[in-house]
């Protein structure tokens, strides 16, 4: 198989993504149920893999590129690729979520920046407007666009707040396997990059700091953090182009049922396999 090429899905397939995607999104619906102080980000990864697997899935990342655990947490000046512990959640962290799953042999994959206990005003508008421009870079996802369509428009809207976009991780394409072509950074220039044709699956997903841009590893070799120790945020949703515009694959109704949250940021991307 050609790793630069794209691999467009069939509607047969869009389905199958639709399913995993959606298990994707009643695992981090179960777990905005338990995310609270005191709770070890360990716990929420067992509860994740138990979940999943009484769902029909496989956990997507355990094991990938020899990641330890079910889910990827990264919490508060962390940005991805945390790798849960035995360390309690404090009232006014933040901690981002990002679950995968195979099932049918296809890949689900999106992530969710929660709120613990009562968080900084200033927090609370990061998580804003990283979450707005998920839905702006999911809007440019269409016929007559190219990639450097949703990067642009993703950076502009951070930017224009004073945040930093980080520019080493990006977005993916979505299909039998967890990563595939198009690159889809939260960066660039408009008209720039792959054209968008139907079929075409993505994971779209700005991580975006409250200060700087610059990121670091830490020791344990995973886990992403911002280079100035500020908070960051993740969003990941996973959206395939159908009829020329963008269906959403994954919701975050599961977590607004649990959490009390009445949104209609999705209506306008709303998919149902069932009618399909």
């Amino acid at each position: 198989m050609d790793s630069k090429k794209v691999i467009l899905k069939s509607l047969e397939e869009i389905t199958l993504l639709y399913k995993s995607a959606q298990l994707v999104s009643k695992t981090l619906g179960m777990l905005a149920k338990e995310i609270k102080p005191g709770v070890s980000t360990l716990f929420l990864d067992k509860i994740a893999e138990e979940f999943i697997r009484d769902h029909n899935g496989i956990p997507g990342f355990l094991g990938m590129y020899d990641f330890p655990n079910t889910l990827c947490v990264s919490t508060n000046h962390e940005v991805v690729h945390g790798i849960p512990n035995n360390k309690s959640l404090k009232d006014g962290d933040i901690v981002s979520i990002d679950c995968g799953v195979l099932m049918n042999n296809f890949y689900g994959d999106h992530a969710y920046t929660f709120e613990v206990g009562e968080v900084s005003d200033d927090i609370k508008r990061l998580l804003k407007i990283t979450k707005e421009s998920l839905y702006i870079g999911i809007d440019n996802f269409r016929i007559g666009n190219r990639v450097g369509d949703i990067s642009y428009s993703v950076q502009k809207h951070n930017e224009s707040q004073g945040y930093g976009v980080v520019k080493e991780l990006v977005g993916h394409g979505l299909g039998k396997n967890l990563h595939e072509k198009p690159e889809v950074p939260n960066f660039g220039k408009r008209g720039s990059g792959k054209k968008f044709m139907n079929g075409m699956v993505l994971a779209i997903e700005p991580m975006i700091n409250m200060g700087t841009d610059q990121v670091i590893q830490s020791p344990d070799g995973w886990t992403i953090e911002t280079k100035d120790g500020m908070p960051s945020a993740h969003y990941e949703h996973n959206v395939a182009l159908v009829d020329g515009k963008p269906i959403l694959l994954s919701t975050f109704d599961f977590i607004y049922e649990t959490l009390g949250i009445k949104s209609d940021e999705e209506k306008k991307f709303k998919w149902n396999a069932e009618d399909n």
